[in-house]
């Protein structure tokens, strides 16, 4: 194990939570069956864990997310096996800021850390402390940049069940994560069945549908189309094409009555001329959005985990979809949201009806995709039921 600042430990002694990195030397084979050796995975943990190994939740976050899922974070992190440390610059941002899911995860909430051993970590592929295309490769501190294999959903699911093993992990009450995460949770119900109680896929997807991959790759080509970009060899992020990347997701989190409610027609001043500087609010929040990804983020990692998302299907060398999910027999709460235009409710309760053991519950919210990051008290009273209704 190696320390960052500290290590964090089991026990709940502080506030503030410090990213602890696990690094195993067994190749990782991936499921083109690329070989890498070693692999580091960058995670944190809340409450502890109990002698049986039983009483772990897994928390999953989505394309941009990380680690930090609560708590907060008053020291600066550092990773010196990637090029640039973007986790040291994350850490910089976030200074002082809760994780985000800090509503649903602490003592006395939801996922309650004087019961749960909570385990949040940065997935496969990723630029915050997991090995990924920033990762260095050699001794000349060159990262991998694209040279980094093809990265599946299957695959970073291979990862995370080396970092519970690491920790002693040997039963989860459940995995829990929305977007990018419920498709993690998915894969977790097929290919560790007897590692789990229950699982709580949040506004997913059992395979990636051709509307969320045409969003995917009109941002990829942002990116690509960028003159900075180098064919993947920057040295310096492709900011332009970057930033566009972000804006075009960012619409396609939210909703018409999001917008309309959040932002409506104001402009940035008072003054209603037709000066073309004086640019609209939701404007002004993609350009906000457009800009604090270029700070926090690398330009290819979006590219692979876009992919990945791209090439997830559950039912890929398996079987027919019906029969792949109606093999999980994990008790399974499956959420959907009112308003999601990336994942629509409708998707979220056709993967319930295939799944035998399996409970639908929708968020009402006029915030779109991103309402499971906003919707705090309706994520608890949905997912505490399921909990008590499962003896969780």
């Amino acid at each position: 194990m190696t320390k960052i600042v500290k290590m964090l430990n089991n026990k709940m002694i502080s506030k503030t939570k410090i990213v602890s990195l696990f690094n195993f030397n067994d190749p990782l084979v991936f499921e083109t069956g690329d070989k890498l050796s070693p692999v580091q995975v960058a995670y944190q943990t809340y409450g502890t864990l109990n002698s049986d190994g039983t009483n772990a939740i897994l928390v999953n976050h989505a394309l941009t997310g990380n680690a930090h899922a609560a708590g907060t974070s008053d020291e600066i992190e550092t990773d010196i096996n990637s090029n640039p440390d973007l986790l040291k610059k994350y850490s910089k941002i976030q200074k002082g800021k809760k994780g985000w899911w800090d509503d649903l995860i602490g003592e006395g909430k939801l996922f309650d850390t004087n019961k749960y051993f909570v385990i949040s970590s940065n997935i496969l592929g990723s630029c915050y402390g997991t090995t990924g295309p920033v990762s260095i490769k050699n001794m000349f501190n060159r990262k991998y940049g694209l040279d980094f294999p093809t990265v599946t959903v299957l695959d970073m699911v291979k990862v995370q069940k080396k970092l519970l093993e690491h920790l002693n992990v040997n039963k989860l009450v459940t995995a829990v994560g929305g977007s990018l995460g419920g498709m993690q949770v998915l894969e977790w119900a097929i290919m560790y069945p007897e590692m789990l109680q229950s699982i709580i896929p949040i506004a997913t997807s059992a395979q990636h549908s051709p509307w969320a991959i045409s969003i995917n790759q009109a941002a990829r080509q942002a990116i690509e189309n960028d003159c900075k970009w180098k064919n993947g060899n920057y040295k310096e992020q492709p900011e332009d094409g970057f930033s566009l990347a972000r804006k075009i997701a960012m619409i396609s989190y939210r909703s018409i009555d999001s917008f309309e409610d959040k932002f409506s027609r104001s402009r940035k001043t008072n003054d209603k001329s037709l000066d073309k500087e004086n640019i609209f609010q939701i404007e002004s929040w993609l350009n906000h959005h457009g800009d604090k990804i270029n700070e926090r983020f690398d330009a290819n990692t979006y590219l692979y985990l876009s992919h990945a998302m791209d090439l997830h299907d559950v039912a890929l060398d398996r079987d027919k979809l019906d029969k792949v999910l109606g093999g999980i027999k994990t008790p399974t709460l499956t959420i959907g949201i009112s308003s999601d235009m990336l994942y629509p409710s409708e998707e979220q309760k056709r993967i319930s009806e295939l799944i035998p053991n399996s409970t639908y519950e929708e968020i009402d919210s006029i915030h779109g995709h991103d309402a499971f990051l906003i919707e705090f008290e309706q994520i608890e009273k949905i997912i505490k039921g399921f909990f008590e209704n499962n003896e969780l």
